[in-house]
C-alpha cells in the first residue's frame, strides 16, 4: 500500500478481525481496534500492536448497536490519525433459533450489529474516502451471505443485507478510487462458532461431535475449518492497490461451500 494507511476494525478485540488488525499493523497500516472484552487484556493487545509492529493503534468501545458511537468512533478516528481509509466491518454476533421461537429482540440486536452497523460506518467514512480519491471498505460476511441455514434467520438475513449494501455502495463509489467487497468466510474456529455449539446441539438435538462433524464441517467439502490467517490474507490484499478493480464482490473463503 503507497503511503501510510487508516483503519478501523470493528469486532477487532478476538477472532477474525483481531487477526485482520495485526495483518494490516504488519503491512505499515495504524489500526484502531473495536469491541467488547477484558480492559486489561485489550489495552495490552493494543501496546503489543504497536511494539511488535511499530504503527499507530488505538482502541474504540463503540457499541456496534449504536448509531451515534458509531459516528463518533470515526470522528475520533479521524481527528486522532487524520484520516480513515480501509473501513472493515467484521462485528458479528449470533443467535440459534427456530423462527418461531426466536426471540424478536435478537433478531433486532443481530440486524443492528451484523447490518446496520456497516451502514452507518460506511455512511460516516464515505465523505473522506471520496474527497482522498481512496478508500477500502471490505465487509466480514459469511458463506450465509450465499446460502442459507436453518435455524439461523437473523444471521442469514443481515449477511445477504450486507452482500447488497456492498454492491451498491460499490456501483456509487465506482469513480472514486473506493472499493467495497465482502469477504466470506465458512466455518473459521472462533469464540463465535465456538458459543453456538450448545444451542446448535438442543436445537438439533446432536452431540457436540456431532455438530461439529455433521452441521459444522459437513457444509465444507474440504472437511477443515476456515483459518483466521486465510481470511486476513485476502482481507490484506483487497486493501492492495493490486485489487483496485475488485470492487462489489463477494468472495467466498469457505472450503468449498458455496460451491455446492
Amino acid at each position: 500500500m503507497s503511503g501510510t494507511r487508516n483503519a478501523i476494525i470493528t469486532g477487532s478485540t478476538s477472532g477474525i478481525g483481531l487477526g485482520i488488525a495485526k495483518a494490516l499493523a504488519k503491512s505499515g497500516v495504524n489500526v484502531v481496534l473495536n469491541g467488547f472484552g477484558d480492559p486489561d487484556a485489550i489495552e495490552r493487545e493494543r501496546i503489543e500492536i504497536e511494539r511488535v509492529f511499530g504503527v499507530k493503534c488505538l482502541y474504540s468501545a463503540a457499541d456496534m448497536s449504536q448509531a451515534s458511537q458509531i459516528t463518533t468512533m470515526v470522528r475520533d478516528a479521524e481527528a486522532a490519525l487524520g484520516s480513515v481509509d480501509i473501513l472493515v466491518n467484521n462485528a458479528g454476533v449470533q443467535f440459534v433459533s427456530p423462527i418461531e421461537d426466536f426471540p424478536p429482540e435478537k433478531w433486532d440486536l443481530i440486524i443492528a450489529i451484523d447490518l446496520s452497523a456497516a451502514f452507518h460506518a460506511m455512511r460516516a467514512v464515505i465523505p473522506g474516502m471520496k474527497a482522498r480519491k481512496w478508500g477500502r471498505i471490505i465487509s466480514t460476511a459469511s458463506a450465509h451471505s450465499l446460502v442459507a441455514s436453518p435455524f439461523k434467520s437473523a444471521y442469514v438475513s443481515a449477511k445477504h443485507g450486507i452482500n447488497g449494501l456492498t454492491k451498491t455502495a460499490a456501483l456509487e463509489l465506482a469513480t472514486f478510487g473506493v472499493t467495497v467487497n465482502c469477504v466470506s468466510p465458512g466455518y473459521v474456529w472462533t469464540p463465535l462458532v465456538e458459543k453456538q455449539i450448545p444451542a446448535t446441539m438442543e436445537a438439533r438435538h446432536l452431540t457436540r461431535d456431532e455438530v461439529i462433524h455433521d452441521v459444522l464441517l459437513e457444509a465444507q467439502p474440504t472437511k477443515k475449518f476456515v483459518t483466521i490467517e486465510e481470511v486476513a490474507a485476502l482481507t490484506l490484499f483487497l486493501c492492495s492497490d493490486a485489487a483496485a478493480s475488485i470492487t462489489g464482490a463477494d468472495i467466498p473463503v469457505d472450503g468449498g461451500w458455496t460451491a455446492h
